[in-house]
């Protein structure tokens, strides 16, 4: 059985000491967090909640998580590195086929891309990135970056991704 470790809610300063400690107990891997940001004003529900109320505060650390797994990478020998999740249609794919493909391979290829599709509206917005049809983008969006890292000269004409 494998397990992992949440790393939500821990600051940012532990997040070396609490992934050797997660190694050396035997977990498998660690989940890394993603939001670019949090807003002072939230209207969006979180949709897993019963009353739409966040479960972590506004002054939530959200370190990136791929420069945390290059650092954690560095720090442990065997230890996995998960998003848990990270929000694919915010990014573009060829900024995120780039990123996840080297922390895969500095990392030895111990990176799991969990992604989802977002739920905060003022984050899309923010980052100028409609918020309707995240889904159907975050579905094309993995086949975009399956594309892009097969490497050599790809291409890609989909709905909302479009190039030679």
């Amino acid at each position: 059985m494998r397990f992992a470790n949440a790393m939500l809610g821990i600051e940012v300063d532990d997040y070396v000491p609490v992934a050797q400690a997660v190694e050396a107990a035997g977990f498998d891997s660690v989940a890394l967090s993603d939001h670019v940001f949090y807003p002072e004003k939230l209207t969006s529900k979180y949709p897993y909640t019963p009353d739409g109320t966040p479960q972590f505060s506004p002054s939530e650390s959200w370190p990136d998580p791929w420069v945390m797994c290059g650092l954690l990478a560095g720090a442990t020998t065997r230890l996995r590195f998960m998003t848990n999740v990270y929000i694919l249609p915010l990014r573009n794919p060829f900024v995120t086929a780039k990123t996840v493909g080297t922390a895969a391979y500095l990392s030895g290829n111990r990176v799991i891309l969990g992604v989802g599709a977002g739920w905060m509206r003022e984050e899309f917005d923010q980052m100028e990135q409609r918020y309707e049809r995240r889904g159907a983008r975050t579905v094309e969006l993995i086949e975009v970056l399956r594309t892009l890292w097969r490497g050599a000269m790809v291409e890609h004409h989909g709905a909302d991704y479009d190039f030679d």
